[in-house]
């Protein structure tokens, strides 16, 4: 090897390849602590983690599960302050979907708030922590407004359009009172159908429901007395729970969505990608979009 340095190189750099192959794939597969072989009651786990702005993922999940024959019931596990409208529905749809097969217990964790009430409320049973931050049951649309910055520097706009409201919110100008109307009738509109979610799956009459139906949060505990969640308990609560449900007793195992096999390049691809993908949507559907969000700051 002393006589082929070149050779001794090549042969170094491999081994360090395999060592960060080795090493990303055992953190793949630890972080998502899948567990296929035991012949106990296993509880499939699906996390909603963070704004929710895309719903692919966390469908793909619970289809898997639903047609899993060893996930005995499932955790919808949420920690989100909410997020895009549609996602959140598509979210809430797929649960319900999967209700037809399992049961799902949905735990929640440090906030679970406006998008991510909704999403809970399409399980089964909801679990809560006494300090979760949870409810803010509403809707809301931002718009900036550049206008008198684009006059200190001396910049103009100049808009062709086919229709009187084509260039509603638009940030170059103030809405006018018709327009501020039509935007607000959206909102509204948005808004019932998150209080109508409420009122069927919390089974709670809606003038009860819209008496705290106008963004505030509450402590995990005031939303048990409140009917907006049925327990207090951590995850390990929310398996047992889901445990009885399911008719099942004793041991159980909690299952995490598999990962796929992937090599250390498109691993780190991934995640940088995945991380400009949710920073930019994110920052799309603050400035410009309807969405069931927490957003206190």
């Amino acid at each position: 090897m002393r006589k082929h340095p070149v050779l001794s190189g090549v042969v170094i750099l491999l081994a360090i390849v395999v060592v960060f192959y080795l090493f990303f794939y055992k953190a793949g597969s630890d972080s998502g602590k899948v567990k296929r072989f035991s012949v106990g009651n296993q509880i499939g786990v699906v996390s909603i983690n963070g704004p929710i702005y895309d719903s692919m993922k966390i469908r793909e999940h619970l289809e898997d599960f639903g047609r899993d024959g060893s996930i005995t019931a499932v955790i919808l596990r949420v920690d989100s302050p909410g997020g895009g409208v549609a996602a959140s529905q598509e979210i809430f749809d797929a649960v319900v979907e999967l209700k037809k097969q399992k049961k799902v217990v949905a735990s929640l964790g440090s906030i679970a708030a406006s998008g991510g009430y909704l999403v809970a409320c399409s399980a089964d049973q909801i679990v809560a922590n006494p300090g979760t931050i949870t409810g803010s049951i509403s809707a809301i649309m931002q718009f900036a407004n550049i206008e008198e910055l684009l006059n200190k520097i001396g910049l103009k706009s100049s808009v062709v359009k086919s229709g009187r409201y084509k260039d509603i919110g638009s940030p170059l100008r103030d809405m006018t009172p018709e327009e501020k109307k039509i935007i607000q009738e959206l909102v509204d509109d948005i808004y019932n159908q998150f209080v109508d979610v409420v009122v069927k799956e919390r089974n709670m009459p809606r003038e009860k429901v819209l008496e705290i139906a106008d963004g505030r949060i509450f402590s995990g505990r005031r939303a048990l007395e409140l009917g907006l969640v049925d327990h207090l308990g951590d995850i390990v609560y929310a398996a047992k729970l889901a445990t009885e449900l399911a008719g099942k007793k004793g041991r159980y195992d909690l299952v995490y969505p598999r990962k796929k096999r992937e090599s250390v390049f498109d691993y780190l691809l991934e995640s940088a990608a995945s991380v400009l993908s949710d920073s930019f949507q994110e920052r799309m559907e603050t400035v410009s979009g309807v969405s069931y969000l927490y957003y206190p700051y």
